[in-house]
Order: C-alpha cells, then sequence, then structure tokens
C-alpha cells in the first residue's frame, strides 16, 4: 500500500462509520421508525376483521371514524400508495354499508419524536373540492404489526376511564 491510498482509506472508513451510525437514528430502544413504518404499511390491503381487545360486554361500537359500523369497513381495500394520496373501498353488505362506495384519503405515519411515544397510523377523508391542507380532523391508529403479508392497526378507545381498542387485522392484496 502506498501513502496516497491511505487518505482514500481514512474518508471511505469514515463514510461507513457514519453511515452505521445514523442507519440507527430513529429507532427507539429497537422500535421502528416512522420511516419503517411507512415503507412496511404502504401497498394494498384489505380489512380481514376487526376485533376488540379489552372492552366490557356493555359496550357497543355505533360508528367507526364517523362514516359506518365496523361490519361495513370488514372487506373494504385501503389503498396506501407512496404519495400518501390513498383511498378506502368498502365492500360489505348491510343496512348502513355502502358496498362500492371509496373514501379518497391522506395518510402518513405520525411521528411523535424521540421519548413522545411511538409512530402512528394517521389519515384523514377528502372529499371531493377539498384540499388536504384545509382538511384539520382526521385519525390516528397504533401501529402493533405490518410486515409482507399482515398489518394490526389498534385504535384506542376511552370506556368511561379504561382503555379499549378496535383492532384491525389487514391482509395484503398481492
Amino acid at each position: 500500500m502506498n501513502r496516497s491510498s491511505f487518505p482514500l482509506i481514512a474518508i471511505l472508513s469514515s463514510f461507513l462509520v457514519l453511515v452505521s451510525c445514523s442507519s440507527q437514528q430513529g429507532a427507539v430502544e429497537g422500535s421502528p421508525s416512522a420511516a419503517a413504518w411507512r415503507s412496511g404499511v404502504k401497498g394494498q390491503w384489505i380489512l380481514h376483521s376487526v376485533d376488540k381487545e379489552n372492552f366490557p360486554s356493555a359496550y357497543s361500537v355505533k360508528t367507526v371514524f364517523e362514516e359506518a359500523p365496523a361490519e361495513c369497513f370488514v372487506g373494504s381495500v385501503w389503498n396506501l400508495p407512496n404519495n400518501g394520496k390513498g383511498s378506502i373501498t368498502f365492500d360489505a353488505e348491510g343496512t348502513l354499508c355502502a358496498p362500492g362506495a371509496v373514501r379518497n384519503i391522506v395518510w402518513s405515519v405520525y411521528n411523535p419524536g424521540k421519548d413522545n411515544g411511538e409512530p402512528q397510523f394517521q389519515f384523514k377523508k377528502i372529499y371531493p373540492g377539498d384540499k388536504a391542507s384545509n382538511v384539520t380532523a382526521g385519525y390516528r391508529l397504533d401501529l402493533s404489526y405490518a410486515d409482507a403479508e399482515q398489518m394490526v392497526l389498534r385504535m384506542p378507545l376511552n370506556l368511561d376511564g379504561n382503555s379499549g381498542y378496535l383492532v384491525f387485522n389487514f391482509e395484503r392484496l398481492q
């Protein structure tokens, strides 16, 4: 090795150290970063089921996302492309359901920042004529799990001072 190659080796070594250290930013104690969640969430999903967790038998949920009963969401296709402009297409039959209806949404993964909680899936409904920047109301769900085939989102609900969850179980469409 000659002397002229030492500066190049030093620069490459420094670069590798910086890249390996910076890739760990955003991960809080081993949990996925918001960017990792976003990558895992994007795609097309079908809502397989909606389960109740920590719900007393006396409680029921009349509507989800101020839209329809939870049963109407089962079978819906959630299109979550990389650009954040997605849609929910309803499929379920029922008295209060609207099979074939499409709800446009804007989605993202909310990053609360270090030590302020875990990233969450968030979306807001966009009606015809609306600009996403003018819509201030939306929804956040806890990101429980996402891989190449499944995704689980949990919607926290306050049940008279106790926490309950609606658990949304998705399967990726191929």
